[in-house]
């Protein structure tokens, strides 16, 4: 490939750029036979080369700015010549920027003349600095000095030149403040950075308090490339609502317009037409950007100010364009593959090729597009679901036959509508709920709670019991329900001993037409409280009279006097029994309980001494918190007695015989622990 070479501007008469001959291929001590030499004018004006070494060296200083302007990229052709045989090669030297220029603005003082009237968020454009350096060492910021009333902003155009503009942040008061000096400082993106400043004078200005304004702050026109000199671009329209030579106006470029634009367009200042005036070139450039101040003949005069956008246009000109004719939109979840949802029509005015149009979606969507000539319609291709996608982007690209194509986008944002096609679920299988028995009416029992993925009235939910019957009355008896939160509230006051375990069966049902329903099993276990005395069996209770046990007076230590036997209606720990001799009884020495069984015992040998009558004060109490007791007093006789007589089979519970609800006790008692912990063991499992 062609050899290049880079140096920086501005370095010193003999800096070597490279090496000409090594990077040819030629050997040193072929030089002086080959002749090595610049081979035109201009090289040797910039560079020599030196015919021993074949090295290619800065012959005088070089400028970057005066060689090449502003252009982006500076690189200098250079010949070389060598002989036997006679050859000619091109090398190209780029011209490195070096940060040697500060930027500088037009005019050091510019005095800027603002009505008192003008507006907050006014602008006023400023001159731009100019910088013969490129690149990062050009214009790359502004900075204004600290005020009260101007701010200062910058904007880029799209070749990256910026352009500054003073802007009103506070009303301006003549009679305050007449004068307002600033300084604008412009500085450049080299390392070290240099700067240029700008003093600026604004004078408040008073009567002619209103400027003229254009009907929009952007004008956008599209032209083609083979535009006519002299065509009509556009008029521009601003108005002034003063009067006389104050709303007189005139248009002409702005500050910001550079001059090659002017040259390409003119502007006529009293009509405000804009005409083209030059060859546009797409190639060249396909946007440009006209800056177009109107001024008023008032004294001071008044300006306002507008820019024109114009877009050239290159050959296929005109983008084929999209026409909505129809769109269902929500669409339904459950419509079949295959409905129509929407309709369409395209145009381009481009002729031909240019003029062809076909339509096509971009995205990977459940829709697909149908033909018909110039008509086009939006199908569904599969089948929808709400709760998996509630919304969909559809982007429709037009795309014309030209060369090189041009297209255009619609995108549609359809809906997906709900259907109510979703049951509502329980958030668990089944719902365990505990309470205390003896609990108050209304006391929350547990909240059950469901789902629906639809939307709307389909996924508003309503709660209410199965109506069944338990123990002959209805479940509204027992428990009631919040529609709306599922709230389960007690409706009465349970008792343990009664029922211990209530099924209920709870439904919910969303809104939809028809409305969908789930069912839940709520079990509610109903815990056992120290309600319940212990009751005496045995022996007989206050109602009777207790028959006296007699004990033989040869009776031996640990004789078994008597058994006390007691129950409880309560369950588990508050049903297990104690008993124990109080310190009432007339020798409790003389006697031991068994502190579980109940039974009553001679601690030693009986003697002549001891009261024949003892009263015993028996104690059965309970395991619950607190606990509960029931006292029976037992009379015991010790008499003169045949001690095998006494040994005979003593029948504690002979009485119930005569009490057949004593036997009952029991049998309540063991059937109520035995269906708890059987309702507990069905329900776990």
């Amino acid at each position: 490939g062609q050899i290049h070479y880079s140096v920086v501007e501005e370095s010193e008469v003999g800096t070597v750029v490279g090496n000409v001959a090594r990077d040819l291929g030629l050997k040193v001590d072929e030089l002086p036979g080959r002749r090595l030499r610049l081979g035109s004018k201009e090289s040797l004006h910039h560079f020599a080369v030196h015919p021993d070494s074949g090295v290619l060296i800065v012959s005088q200083q070089l400028d970057r700015e005066r060689l090449c302007g502003a252009a982006a990229s500076c690189v200098l052709s250079v010949q070389v010549v060598t002989e036997n045989p006679l050859q000619l090669f091109r090398l190209e030297v780029e011209i490195l920027d070096l940060n040697d220029n500060s930027p500088s603005f037009p005019t050091t003082h510019r005095t800027l003349r603002v009505a008192e009237s003008a507006t907050v968020a006014a602008r006023f454009p400023l001159e731009s600095a100019q910088d013969p350096d490129v690149g990062t060492n050009a214009v790359g910021s502004y900075r204004l000095s600290p005020n009260s009333h101007f701010s200062l902003d910058v904007k880029q155009q799209q070749d990256g030149k910026l352009f500054p503009e003073l802007v009103l942040e506070r009303t301006l008061d003549r009679e305050e403040q007449p004068e307002l000096q600033l300084v604008l400082t412009a500085m450049d993106g080299g390392s070290p950075a240099h700067s240029g400043t700008l003093q600026i004078t604004v004078l408040v200005l008073d009567i002619n308090d209103n400027a003229p304004t254009f009907d929009r702050t952007t004008y956008k026109v599209q032209v083609l490339e083979n535009m006519p000199v002299g065509a009509l671009l556009i008029q521009l329209n601003a108005s002034d609502p003063d009067e006389g030579s104050n709303g007189e106006m005139q248009y002409s470029f702005g500050v910001h317009t550079p001059d090659f634009v002017q040259r390409l367009f003119t502007l006529d200042p009293h009509s405000g037409e804009v005409r083209v005036s030059g060859t546009l070139d797409f190639e060249e450039s396909p946007f440009y950007e006209i800056y177009v101040r109107a001024h008023d003949g008032g004294v001071p005069e008044m300006e306002g100010h507008c820019i024109l956008q114009v877009e050239v246009k290159d050959t296929n000109d005109n983008a084929p364009e999209v026409l909505l004719t129809s769109l269902l939109n929500p669409v339904l979840e459950d419509i079949p593959p295959g409905t129509v949802v929407g309709l369409f029509n395209v145009r381009d005015r481009d002729s031909g090729a240019n003029g062809d149009v076909s339509l096509e979606i971009f995205h990977d969507v459940p829709f697909a597009i149908r033909s018909l000539q110039n008509h086009f319609s939006l199908v569904t291709r599969e089948s929808l679901d709400r709760e998996t996608t509630s919304q969909y982007v559809v982007e429709l690209v037009a795309q014309d036959g030209g060369s090189p194509t041009l297209t255009s986008t619609l995108t549609l944002l359809l809906n997906i509508s709900d259907v109510n096609d979703n049951p509502p679920r329980f958030l668990q299988p089944s719902y365990d709920a505990f309470i205390s028995e003896n609990n108050p009416p209304g006391t929350l029992l547990c909240t059950v709670s469901a789902s629906d993925p639809d939307d709307g009235d389909n996924s508003k939910l309503v709660y209410s019991i199965e109506s069944i019957q338990v123990q002959g009355a209805p479940t509204s008896s027992f428990v009631d329900i919040n529609p709306e939160n599922g709230n389960l509230y007690a409706q009465r006051s349970f008792d343990f001993e009664l029922l211990q375990v209530l099924s209920i069966l709870v439904a919910v049902q969303d809104s939809g037409s028809p409305p969908l329903r789930a069912n839940v099993t709520v079990y509610i276990f109903v815990l056992d409280q120290n309600d319940h005395s212990p009751i005496i069996l045995h022996p007989a209770s206050d109602s009777d009279i207790p028959a006296p046990q007699r004990v033989p007076l040869s009776a031996p230590p640990g004789y078994l006097v008597t058994k006390v036997t007691a129950v409880d209606a309560d369950a588990g720990h508050n049903a297990w029994l104690s008993y124990q001799l109080l310190s009432q009884s007339t020798d409790p020495s003389l006697f031991h309980m068994s502190l579980y069984t109940g039974e009553v015992r001679t601690t030693r040998a009986l003697q002549d001494t001891d009261v024949s009558v003892q009263q015993l004060i028996v104690q059965v109490m309970d395991n619950g918190d607190p606990p509960l007791s029931t006292t029976v007093t037992i009379t015991v006789t010790l008499e003169e007695a045949d001690l095998e007589e006494s040994y005979k089979h003593r029948d504690f519970m002979a009485s119930a015989k005569e009490k057949p609800d004593l036997t009952l006790y029991l049998i309540v008692a063991l059937a109520a622990v035995s269906t708890v912990a059987l309702a507990t063991v069905t329900v776990l499992a």
